[in-house]
C-alpha cells in the first residue's frame, strides 16, 4: 500500500509541477500581450489588451493556487483530504482564488462585451451570477461544515499543527 501512495504522492507531484508550469506560460502571455499593447500606443485597444492581460493574469494565479494547495496538501504534508476540517480547508483554499479569478474574468467580460460586441453582455453577466452562485454555495458549505467539526476538534488541532509544521 505504500508504494500505491508514494506512486499517487509523485503523480500528484508532477501535477502540481504541471499546474506551475502552466500558471508561469500564462503570466508570459500576459506579459506579452501587454507589451505588445502599450508598445503599440496608448489608446482604446490597447487598454483592451491590458484588460485580456488581466484575465489570463487571473487564469494564472488560479494554476498556481491550485499547484500550491496540491504540494502542500497532498506532497509536502502527505495529508489525504478526508475529515471534515481537511476538506474545508482544502476547498476553502481552492475556491477563495477561483472565485475571485472568475469575478474578475466576469469584469473583463462585460467590458469587452460593453466596447466591443453588446450581444455578449449576456454571457458576462451569467459568468458574474455563477460566481456569486459559487460564493453563496461555498459560504453554505463553511456553515454545514462547521457542525461537523465540532465533531472532531482534534482533527482541527492536528491541522492547526501541520500548518505550524510547514511554517
Amino acid at each position: 500500500m505504500r508504494i500505491v501512495l508514494g506512486a499517487f504522492a509523485v503523480v500528484q507531484g508532477v501535477m502540481a509541477a504541471l499546474f506551475a508550469i502552466a500558471a508561469v506560460v500564462l503570466m508570459a502571455a500576459a506579459a506579452r500581450v501587454g507589451w505588445d499593447a502599450v508598445s503599440a500606443g496608448l489608446h482604446m485597444s490597447a487598454a483592451q489588451e491590458v484588460i485580456d492581460a488581466v484575465g489570463l493574469l487571473a487564469a494564472a494565479v488560479v494554476a498556481l493556487q491550485i499547484a500550491q494547495t496540491i504540494a502542500e496538501e497532498e506532497v509536502i504534508r502527505e495529508v489525504h483530504v478526508s475529515a471534515p476540517t481537511r476538506v474545508r480547508r482544502f476547498l476553502s483554499r481552492f475556491l477563495v482564488v477561483l472565485v475571485v479569478a472568475l469575478v474578475i474574468e466576469g469584469l473583463v467580460a462585460t467590458i469587452k462585451a460593453l466596447h466591443e460586441d453588446m450581444t455578449q453582455l449576456l454571457h458576462a453577466s451569467l459568468l458574474i451570477v455563477s460566481s456569486a452562485a459559487l460564493l453563496a454555495g461555498w459560504g453554505v458549505f463553511v456553515r454545514l461544515n462547521r457542525s461537523a467539526e465540532e465533531l472532531e476538534p482534534e482533527a482541527m488541532e492536528q491541522a492547526k499543527e501541520e500548518d505550524e509544521k510547514l511554517e
